[in-house]
């Protein structure tokens, strides 16, 4: 399976850069994510629960980064079990580039899986990885940007006025394609 993807993140390259190095802010942007831990530079281990079609398992994973250009890109491989339900492995390409003060964030992908993920479809695979990266890249986008954007108090409203509920102010603008399933775990590690 191959899989690509572009997103605009609105913070700059630099910070994009950290973050998706980050390992805490990795941990709240990945779904499903319930551990994630840095074991180096390089490598990283996680644990997701993941639901494809009928399929729900909790996969664990491994994760190393190479060919790191920081800031600009690098390569992320990785592999996920999730006992019966079957494994994930596979590789993305990552590219960051700065455009007007955003980041455009690029990658090519490759997944190979097996045991029950493979049992039910490609396309339902595919669309389950679709739907965790374009989740990602929102709460990505939103998490950082907020990291990025000064603390700013409102000025007091007239009590007559309708409040504007939280989440009809959050940038969930980000739409792309998709990672690997479990490398996801691992390109978040380092998408």
């Amino acid at each position: 399976m191959e899989m690509t993807g572009e997103y605009r993140i609105p913070a700059p390259r630099q910070r994009v850069w950290e973050a998706l190095n980050d390992p805490e802010i990795l941990k709240q942007c990945i779904p499903g994510c319930e551990e994630l831990e840095k074991k180096s530079d390089t490598e990283f281990e996680a644990r997701v629960l993941a639901k494809v079609g009928p399929v729900k398992a909790r996969f664990k994973g491994k994760v190393e980064l190479s060919d790191i250009r920081a800031p600009e890109s690098y390569v992320i491989s990785g592999e996920g079990k999730g006992g019966p339900a079957g494994f994930a492995r596979g590789s993305a390409t990552v590219h960051l580039e700065e455009v007007d003060g955003a980041t455009v964030l690029r990658y090519e992908a490759r997944a190979d899986v097996g045991g029950k993920l493979a049992q039910i479809g490609s396309r339902l695979v595919q669309g389950t990885a679709k739907k965790m990266a374009d989740e990602f890249f929102g709460k990505f986008s939103e998490v950082v940007t907020a990291r990025e954007a000064p603390e700013v108090v409102p000025p007091p409203t007239p009590p007559a006025a309708p409040a504007v509920p939280e989440w009809l102010q959050k940038p969930w603008v980000w739409v792309g394609a998709t990672l690997l399933l479990f490398a996801l775990l691992a390109w978040l590690l380092a998408p």
